[in-house]
């Protein structure tokens, strides 16, 4: 793998301030050389849950479990991106209460269709349902408002269908709530944020970068926001790579993509200040807790927050499934802040 970096071929040298400065450089280009065809193609692997070659579908609507005045909508990312979503009224009739709801990579707001075989079982081969969570949500009163990150369902491609985990994808979550502060229904709501994983990081960083737009928020549902940094280091050692670190961040980059550090959700955290709830699983095997959640969850400000923690191992079937299986907490949470 010799001659791939050619740090003499710059023009200027990277400071130490640079996306990767010159001794994180230096490393990347030495594990380059190093590294055999077999280590490259896992750590081009760990790329690709940034950069996919495919996207989830909508394997089911709200027509699945008899939901009813619902309707496509569809609206401008704040950088233009077409996003595409479902509004759902509550049971019964349109209620106050608004619910803006977005999910985890790489799924849809549909979820995810592993079980439907590849090249989504490649992933894992589980269902994520979070249809039937919209469906607890109506039932008790709420419309919701659920859509696509770009990149994913049916909303647009964009970036060259690169994920920065919240550092693109920010710019959904602007548009979803502009989209909303201009309806003239919508507008006159309570407004509550169920944001999952990717969605979740995306809404802080969105927080970041535009807290003014967000003042009107009463709770923030905010589960399983990952630490790509630890995420990473969980899946190098499992395939054996834990050494080629700073070449993944090299290779993210080349991608179109972001370094570890830049992804890191705590630099993101100081405008999370309404009433926060968040779950994660205990001994998550695809990152490193207890002590990557609980670190994020003790960067976000205040005392008016919560931290469940799922008894389990498995991110995908438990963690995500969540809500949909024991709903009373959060359901709890959304009614004392939201009356």
């Amino acid at each position: 793998m010799e001659n791939q970096i050619n740090i003499a071929g710059m023009e200027r040298q990277p400071t130490s301030t640079a996306r990767m400065p010159k001794e994180l450089l230096e490393k990347a280009k030495k594990q380059m050389d190093e590294i055999s065809e077999e280590d490259y193609a896992k750590v081009m692997g760990l790329v690709a849950v940034c950069k996919r070659e495919w996207r989830s579908i909508l394997h089911k609507t709200p027509d699945d479990y008899g939901m009813t005045g619902w309707e496509d909508i569809y609206f401008p990312a704040d950088d233009g991106v077409p996003i595409s979503g479902w509004y759902i009224p509550a049971k019964g009739g349109e209620s106050d209460k608004l619910i803006i709801f977005n999910h985890a990579l790489p799924m849809s707001r549909a979820g995810f269709q592993g079980h439907m075989g590849m090249p989504w079982a490649g992933f894992i081969d589980i269902e994520i349902d979070f249809v039937v969570q919209m469906k607890i949500l109506t039932d008790a009163g709420y419309n919701v408002l659920a859509y696509d990150m770009r990149n994913h369902g049916q909303s647009g491609t964009a970036n060259n269908g690169m994920s920065g985990i919240g550092q693109l994808e920010w710019r959904d979550c602007v548009g979803a709530k502009k989209y909303v502060d201009a309806h003239p229904r919508l507008s006159k709501m309570k407004v509550a944020l169920f944001n999952q994983c990717l969605g979740g990081i995306s809404q802080w960083v969105a927080l970041d970068k535009h807290p003014e737009l967000f003042e009107n928020v009463k709770c923030f549902v905010s589960p399983l926001v990952p630490n790509m940094r630890n995420i990473y280091r969980a899946f190098s050692e499992l395939y054996g790579v834990p050494q080629y670190l700073e070449l993944l961040d090299f290779e993210l980059l080349r991608a179109g993509g972001f370094t570890m550090d830049e992804m890191d959700p705590r630099k993101y955290t100081k405008n999370v200040t309404m009433p926060l709830i968040m779950w994660q699983v205990a001994r998550d095997s695809w990152t490193k807790n207890p002590e990557s959640a609980q670190s994020t969850f003790d960067s976000i400000p205040g005392n008016n927050k919560e931290l469940i923690w799922v008894d389990s191992d498995n991110r995908f079937k438990d963690g995500y499934n969540y809500f949909g299986r024991t709903p009373e907490k959060v359901l709890a949470f959304l009614d004392k802040h939201m009356k």
